[in-house]
């Protein structure tokens, strides 16, 4: 059923996406299961889960942090993870880079823009993005790459809504991806879960975080 799950949202993805598949509470077993079927880049929530299982699976596979990240949590994926989606402050920017120094390591990030209607999600706004790109500190952090933008729509039914907060996204980035630094060259958009991953794609998203549609409901 993993591997069928994967094989059909794959198929159905346009050549420049890519699918994460959502490994939150699931055991490594079906993380293993999935990896078998041809699924080598897995999206955790928690820093302490994937910090769990990551020694228990094969070394090649992509590791990206999608959830909320404190800045105290960083030393403990700093050694593997291949890309942070939730970049929220400049601090929390600095304390990555200054992780990947200690690593040897250049890690991707992309910064998590607040789209939805609800105030429990985090992320920076329009404009505090555009600030912190244009931030002289920045230049400072040779060891982050920051490659694009990450949005989570509002949890709703109504389609229009969600598209309309996607398009939305889509435009801050083709604006922000004009604003090219050496540590900043924007190529990914990081939108769409299992849900709303079809609209998402529609609206020019290249990485989609997909768990329930492959593994099932949260446990």
């Amino acid at each position: 059923m993993i591997a069928e799950a994967i094989h059909q949202i794959e198929g159905s993805l346009p050549e420049h996406a890519k699918l994460i598949a959502v490994t939150k509470t699931k055991p490594v077993a079906l993380i293993r299961e999935a990896y078998v079927a041809g699924c080598h880049r897995f999206g955790e929530n928690k820093v302490q889960e994937m910090v769990e299982k990551q020694p228990q699976l094969p070394a090649d596979i992509e590791w990206h942090l999608i959830g909320h990240l404190q800045s105290n949590k960083v030393k403990y994926i700093a050694p593997f993870v291949t890309l942070i989606h939730s970049i929220d402050s400049l601090k929390l920017l600095q304390e990555v880079n200054k992780q990947a120094v200690k690593h040897h390591r250049i890690i991707q990030c992309l910064l998590q823009i607040h789209i939805a209607d609800e105030e429990t999600k985090y992320g920076l706004s329009p404009d505090e993005a555009e600030a912190l790109l244009h931030e002289p500190a920045l230049d400072t952090l040779s060891n982050i790459r920051l490659i694009g933008l990450m949005g989570l729509a509002t949890n709703t039914d109504d389609e229009a809504k969600i598209r309309q907060e996607f398009r939305g996204l889509k435009q801050l980035y083709d604006k922000l991806a004009q604003q090219e630094r050496k540590n900043v060259r924007f190529r990914e958009l990081s939108m769409g879960m299992s849900g709303d991953y079809r609209i998402a794609l529609e609206e020019g998203s290249t990485l989609v975080r997909v768990g329930s549609a492959i593994f099932g409901s949260r446990n």
